[in-house]
């Protein structure tokens, strides 16, 4: 599909019985909204929706969705209406505005984030998440922040993550301690090593980096962090145990915003 913007956003939310993705995108883009009022937002769904004051775009997957939804992520590259496009995960908050991730990141075709943070802004150390990515010497990549622009190198990315997603019972026996259905993060991380990771991560920068909220970076006794630790979300700037978060925000727990 031809870009019809320069660059913009792109949040991919397919509904599941258990979480309203879409509920937790229209929070994101209203997050995204304030700080860049001008910025261009794309939804991904698989939902029948209009365009509306926070979504400048909404498209549907232009190929068939699999099970798995995690699988369908290769479609990005062909549904985003942007020359540039930064895609975000749903189940995140923007906390301060970003619109410098523009310049910095369109000196590569392609990154994706590698590496992350806790809430004291700290580099995530715990590996407990990591160990797949640890014994095969993998990026330690997340695709909840992925740049690229319209170029052969993204085209090349994005048809290898497909060609791995499709066919993981061959690539799966390729690793240790594998996954028995893939998560994005594998795959794109897998994807790296095959086009090259120095063309699609950039492990030496400490940006752009997510704050991911899961028991074990955090050091929680609790799965649901928001039930051990204070937190507050005003005005739109996040705080937890009255530190204001200044990275994007991986919540991860949906009931945390229901309403």
């Amino acid at each position: 599909m031809k870009p019809i913007a320069e660059q913009g956003f792109l949040i991919v939310a397919i509904n599941t019985p258990e979480c309203n993705y879409v509920s937790c995108a229209d929070l994101l883009a209203k997050s995204i909204k304030h700080y860049h009022p001008d910025a261009q937002v794309c939804l991904l769904t698989s939902e029948d929706l209009q365009p509306n004051d926070w979504f400048d775009y909404v498209r549907p997957f232009p190929y068939p969705l699999v099970e798995n939804a995690f699988a369908n992520d290769w479609q990005v590259f062909h549904a985003t209406p942007f020359r540039e496009t930064l895609k975000l995960e749903a189940d995140m908050l923007i906390t301060r505005p970003i619109d410098h991730w523009w310049y910095l990141l369109r000196n590569r075709d392609v990154v994706v984030s590698t590496g992350c943070r806790d809430w004291q802004d700290r580099q995530a150390s715990s590996r407990h998440y990591r160990k797949v990515f640890d014994a095969n010497n993998l990026p330690d990549v997340y695709n909840a922040i992925t740049y690229w622009r319209l170029s052969e190198t993204a085209q090349e990315f994005f048809k290898t993550v497909r060609l791995i997603f499709e066919n993981w019972s061959d690539y799966r026996a390729l690793l240790k301690f594998p996954e028995d259905k893939p998560s994005t993060d594998v795959v794109y991380a897998m994807a790296a090593m095959i086009i090259g990771p120095e063309r699609c991560t950039m492990p030496f920068a400490n940006y752009p980096q997510i704050v991911h909220m899961k028991r074990q970076i955090l050091g929680t006794q609790r799965e649901k962090w928001q039930d051990e630790l204070l937190w507050e979300y005003h005005n739109y700037i996040m705080r937890v145990n009255t530190v204001v978060q200044w990275n994007p925000f991986h919540y991860h727990q949906k009931e945390v915003f229901n309403d």
